[in-house]
């Protein structure tokens, strides 16, 4: 038998978690075992990011790639079938009518920002939305209500480097990205 290969299907957006459910069934159903199966592994691949909501940072699992699902399977003609006429999938990506198996380099660029998250191995991501240059105004601490703009982004800390005027001098401080807004 064929080695199998992973294949990316394009979906309908919001719909990639009932497309890789659906694909899940037909994996189930299928006798046998899973090495033996023709349709192996579904996955829509995810990352675990920090958002402010309300003025508080709350969890958030967040698709890296929207409308898309991730299929590993022998291609041929029956899985092709059977994957394309699930609801809610478009296409399988590739050119003509065979579907084009990922590369090694793209595998490892997927995998490796979500390589089946192992229980407390790594922080989820901070998302700041801020850029450099940005103006900002501060809303807690000592300089609140000062404006001043982003000089640097500490993403793996969370923390912003910026630039207020204090006493008509411009003075750099440190803050948590939680206690500015952006205009």
């Amino acid at each position: 038998m064929a080695d199998a290969r992973w294949y990316a299907i394009q979906s309908y957006s919001g719909h990639e978690n009932k497309v890789q459910r659906l694909i899940q069934r037909r994996i189930d159903e299928e006798p046998g075992e899973p090495q033996e199966k023709q349709i192996q592994e579904v996955l829509v691949p995810t990352q675990e990011v920090v958002e402010i909501r309300n003025g508080k940072r709350v969890t958030v699992t967040r698709k890296l790639y929207p409308g898309y699902v991730l299929v590993k399977m022998v291609s041929n003609q029956r899985t092709v079938n059977l994957v394309n006429g699930i609801q809610g999938v478009i296409k399988f990506l590739g050119s003509g009518a065979e579907p084009q198996a990922l590369s090694d380099d793209e595998l490892a660029k997927i995998f490796g920002q979500d390589a089946e998250p192992v229980a407390g191995a790594e922080e989820p991501v901070v998302l700041i939305p801020f850029t450099n240059g940005q103006v900002v105004e501060v809303t807690d601490g000592p300089f609140k209500e000062f404006s001043g703009t982003v000089q640097e982004i500490d993403h793996d800390k969370g923390k912003v480097k910026v630039e207020v005027s204090l006493f008509g001098r411009p003075t750099s401080i440190e803050l948590d990205y939680t206690q500015l807004r952006g205009f």
